[in-house]
């Protein structure tokens, strides 16, 4: 998911993250998180899917944030009210290349690779999701908020860089021409967009737990002289590297809420998601 802007204009198996702990910190499903720096806006509603420790297949994910976009179409030429939607989940392992994406950067035959590979209609090259990276898909309008592109993919990274510093004491960074966020000559979190008439979707992923072993097998956003890393790594020999990575999950789960809520000065209002597809789980295995 590099370089990852382009502008345009498949639901149906998700596995549950099982729950080791149930008095872990959680987002409650009434939260509503605002801006504190803008008291004198009301912020915008944001409709929140939040399937953190979910795994959905990228496939359904993806099938779900096109039909959501065509929803807001609709609405916006019937000059109804369209809050923006944000969707928070993790993917079943998968390769996923963005439209110009080359084969070049994959280091296997695509006809026998080790996970699925999609080419998807988002801009940048090939990046590896599975269990342990936190995906936040926003579809958002961006009339609302700034029609610029380059305006939308920093606040994204602002949104990381707050999580990273405020959840873990990580100092992350952006890398001029590159687009991500970065601890050193790491790659943390890959950002790679689509907008169809204003409106945004595909996002970002960052690296909470992730195993970053299947990243081997390509050449991560077509970077050959950089590293992917993740917040585990980072944090080992430390004092968060003692916390289990069901709690590392969370904790980066409620800050990205909270710091996307406060970049995009928005009210986030969780949904209940009640498509039965979407909702078919299974469980999986921590790495651990």
């Amino acid at each position: 998911m590099e370089s990852l802007h382009r502008v345009e204009t498949q639901l149906p198996g998700l596995h549950h993250h099982p729950r080791t702990n149930a008095n872990r910190n959680r987002v409650s499903r009434s939260v509503k998180v605002f801006n504190t720096r803008r008291h004198h806006e009301t912020p915008r509603k944001c409709l929140c899917f939040d399937l953190h420790d979910q795994l959905v297949p990228y496939k359904k994910a993806w099938t779900w944030q096109q039909r959501i976009v065509e929803e807001k179409k609709t609405l916006i030429d019937g000059n109804q009210e369209c809050p923006d939607t944000v969707i928070l989940l993790q993917h079943s392992p998968v390769y996923t290349m963005g439209t110009g994406s080359s084969d070049d950067y994959l280091n296997f035959d695509v006809k026998d690779a080790p996970f699925d590979v999609y080419r998807t209609e988002r801009g940048g090259e090939v990046t590896y999701h599975g269990p342990g990276q936190l995906v936040m898909y926003p579809i958002i309008n961006l009339r609302n908020h700034e029609m610029d592109l380059h305006w939308y993919l920093r606040k994204l990274e602002e949104v990381v860089i707050r999580v990273l510093s405020s959840a873990f004491s990580i100092e992350a960074s952006r890398i001029d021409g590159l687009t991500g966020v970065w601890v050193g000559n790491q790659k943390v979190a890959a950002i790679g967009i689509r907008v169809s008439k204003w409106i945004t979707y595909h996002g970002l992923a960052l690296n909470v737990t992730t195993d970053l072993a299947p990243f081997s097998s390509i050449v991560p956003c077509g970077i050959r002289d950089r590293q992917v890393g993740s917040i585990k790594g980072l944090l080992e020999g430390g004092e968060h590297g003692k916390v289990g990575d069901l709690r590392l999950v969370d904790l980066a789960h409620e800050s990205l809420l909270k710091e996307f809520s406060e970049v995009f000065h928005l009210q986030i209002e969780k949904q209940t998601v009640l498509d039965s597809n979407i909702l078919k789980a299974e469980p999986f295995k921590l790495f651990e």
